[in-house]
């Protein structure tokens, strides 16, 4: 398990990809990206574009999903959640 997770929301991607960068370069031999609903292609494209354009020899991991319930107003709902766990070769 990466104990340095980047938890991707609705800023633009790059901010997400500079956060991944900054961990890797501060030591990291792994990082988790983790997101949830219609953050997940976000969190896909942050992936990609750390490793095909900024740091080639990191690897995917490791790709987790889920399902995680939420509680709201409206009831309890579903929502898609994913972990990609990059690591250094």
């Amino acid at each position: 398990m990466a104990e340095n997770a980047v938890f991707v929301g609705n800023k633009p991607v790059m901010n997400y990809v500079l956060a991944v960068l900054t961990q890797f370069n501060n030591g990291a031999t792994e990082v988790a990206i983790k997101a949830r609903g219609k953050a997940i292609s976000r969190a896909v494209d942050v992936a990609e574009i750390v490793r095909k354009r900024f740091l080639p020899d990191v690897d995917v991991k490791d790709i987790k999903i889920s399902t995680e319930q939420i509680e709201s107003e409206q009831g309890t709902a579903n929502v898609s959640a994913i972990e990609i766990v990059l690591a250094k070769k």
